[in-house]
C-alpha cells in the first residue's frame, strides 16, 4: 500500500523516469507538487530501496498530439522508463480514437528509436460516457492494443476508484484532491516498480 506522504524530495539517483501527461500529472489544483502522484511515487519509490529520479512533463489541457509535439523536447534528455498519461483531453473533446492511437504509437516509437534501452509504461483512461458506447468503446480499446503492439506496459485505467468519487476530485469533478492522487500512486507503483526492477541497477 502506498503511504509516504510526506514532502520529501525525490530522489536525485536511480533511473530517470519521465511522466508525460496532462493536468492530472502536472497536479493541477494542489497546493503543493509533493501532493501530486508523480511525487508521491517518488517517494515511495525511495522508501522501498528502489529510488528513481522523477521528471513531471505534465501539462494542463494537454492532447496525445500535444505531447507527440513536446516530446523532441523532452527526449534531449536521456530517460529510462517513460510513462505516457495522455489521452483523457482527447477523449473530453470527443477526438477520434484513431488519431489518438497514432499519436501514442509515435510517441513510443520515437522514444525508442532515441533511447532503445528504455521502457514504457502507457496509463488507460476513459471517454465520457456521454459520447455514446461506440466511441467510448473504441477510445478504451486504443490503451490496451497500443501497449501491446508496442511492447509497453499497461495501467488498465488511471483513475480507477478515483474517477466519479466526489471525496476523492476537487470541485470540477475531474481533477483529484491529494488523497485521489495516492490512490492513483496505489494503481501505478506496482506497475512501475516491476518495470524499475527490469533495469540494471545503475539505472542505464
Amino acid at each position: 500500500m502506498v503511504v509516504a506522504t510526506g514532502a520529501r524530495v525525490p530522489s536525485e539517483t536511480g533511473p530517470r523516469v519521465v511522466f508525460l501527461g496532462t493536468s492530472i500529472t502536472a497536479g493541477f489544483g494542489l497546493e503543493l507538487e509533493a501532493e501530486g502522484y508523480v511525487a508521491v511515487l517518488a517517494r515511495v519509490a525511495e522508501a522501498e530501496g528502489r529510488p528513481f529520479q522523477a521528471v513531471n512533463a505534465g501539462v494542463s489541457g494537454e492532447t496525445s498530439a500535444g505531447g507527440l509535439r513536446r516530446l523532441d523536447w523532452i527526449l534531449r534528455e536521456p530517460l529510462d522508463v517513460l510513462v505516457i498519461e495522455l489521452g483523457g483531453n482527447d477523449g473530453l473533446r470527443g477526438q477520434a480514437p484513431d488519431a489518438m492511437a497514432a499519436n501514442l504509437t509515435e510517441i513510443i516509437r520515437r522514444a525508442r528509436t532515441r533511447y532503445p534501452e528504455a521502457r514504457f509504461v502507457l496509463a488507460g483512461m476513459e471517454a465520457p460516457p456521454n459520447l455514446g458506447e461506440a466511441y467510448t468503446s473504441a477510445f478504451r480499446a486504443v490503451f490496451p492494443a497500443v501497449a501491446d503492439e508496442e511492447d509497453a506496459v499497461l495501467v488498465p485505467f488511471l483513475l480507477v476508484g478515483v474517477a466519479g468519487v466526489p471525496e476523492l476530485n476537487q470541485n470540477d469533478r475531474i481533477h483529484p484532491t491529494p488523497e485521489g492522487h495516492r490512490r492513483i500512486a496505489e494503481t501505478v507503483w506496482p506497475i512501475l516498480r516491476d518495470v524499475l526492477n527490469t533495469l540494471p541497477e545503475d539505472g542505464s
